[in-house]
């Protein structure tokens, strides 16, 4: 099994690999976007193209995908290659035990053919990987010229008690890294990260996908099994340029419930009652939705308020449809705050009150 192909994103990475040719890119790098826009898959490929034999001599604009570098990375198996993403946390584990893990939970990505869901919220980067990853990083490369760790959600770095020696190694390592060595992390939410992580790191904005890019994602074989009963169009408003999206599963769900709670809150009527009710949606937005379930809800809340518009243009209430297009702009403001450290639910309480005033003049 390998992984899918890479789709959409061909200006950042026409200048990544320029700045890789010329030996300006970064050894740390930091790439963050919207949920499901496909960061650790692009943070997956310019480390195969970093290993690749031909790609920098030849200064290609991607990886040559035939040389037994390429082969390997595909795969997900290249030695050099190193990827890490939240886990279970596993009980006082070796160093060789959080390999094996990582082996296994590859390995079961690449069964699922390339496309995985998200990690659940109960999952981690621990201390273990941390270690783990420090560790690997002091080994000359196996089998490549140079190593390249991958390290998807990052903003879940587990801190524990104990746990400083592992913490400061990484930490330096990130401000240091060996010669050859390239470590990329992703996140979705760049303000859940330490900010002495963020100060080590250059960070790249990974912009969501076009409706071509989406079109043609959706077109791929295995992704097109998997979404056989879902209507197209339905699929290209879930994804909203984040193919990942669709993989969410349960977690969709969630949010896409928590969306209609949102909704009906802020069309509740101007009084105590409907205030109350208002109040209560937004204390459900609770302290895990930092970590990108909150997000997720904004995200499911935008594609309301567009099938709503579009419902009220079809009835001829195009008064109330102009509302709902400027709720829609609300949401996106809300959901760029979310990118920082505030709370979900004091911004699920001032978006519901400025929702309630748009929407219920």
């Amino acid at each position: 099994m390998s992984l899918r192909p890479l789709y959409g994103h061909v200006a950042l990475r026409r200048r990544i690999t320029a700045a890789a040719a010329d030996d300006r890119l970064p050894a740390s790098l930091m790439l963050q976007g919207h949920r499901g826009v496909g960061k650790q898959r692009l943070a997956l490929w310019l480390g195969q193209y970093l290993l690749c034999d031909r790609a920098l001599s030849a200064r290609l604009e991607a990886p040559c995908g035939e040389c037994q570098q390429c082969r390997y990375a595909a795969r997900a198996v290249h030695p050099d290659l190193h990827w890490f993403f939240p886990r279970p946390r596993l009980t006082n584990p070796s160093v060789d035990d959080v390999k094996a893990d990582f082996r296994e939970a590859i390995a079961e990505r690449m069964e699922a053919e390339g496309l995985w869901a998200p990690s659940e919220g109960t999952e981690g980067l621990h201390v273990g990987t941390i270690r783990a990853l420090v560790q690997l990083a002091a080994v000359r490369p196996a089998m490549a010229a140079r190593t390249v760790f991958v390290v998807g959600d990052a903003e879940r770095m587990v801190s524990q008690e104990g746990a400083d020696q592992a913490a400061n190694a990484f930490l330096k390592l990130l401000e240091e890294p060996p010669p050859g060595t390239t470590i990329i992390l992703t996140t979705s939410e760049p303000g859940n990260l330490l900010p002495t992580i963020k100060s080590r790191v250059v960070s790249i904005r990974v912009p969501t996908l076009s409706r071509a890019d989406t079109e043609a994602f959706l077109a791929d074989p295995v992704v097109a099994r998997r979404m056989a009963r879902m209507p197209h169009e339905e699929a290209i408003a879930r994804m909203n340029g984040a193919p990942g999206a669709l993989l969410a599963g349960d977690a969709m769900a969630a949010a896409l419930a928590g969306a209609r709670r949102l909704l009906e809150a802020a069309l509740q009527p101007s009084t105590p009652d409907g205030a109350a009710e208002r109040v209560k949606a937004a204390a459900r937005q609770g302290v895990a939705g930092a970590r990108g379930a909150f997000t997720d809800t904004l995200d499911a809340l935008t594609h309301l308020l567009h099938a709503r518009a579009r419902q009220l243009v079809g009835g001829g209430r195009d008064a109330d449809a102009r509302r709902a297009a400027s709720a829609v702009v609300l949401v996106e403001q809300a959901k760029a705050k979310a990118q920082g450290n505030v709370s979900p639910q004091l911004l699920g309480a001032s978006l519901l009150a400025s929702l309630h005033r748009t929407l219920r003049p």
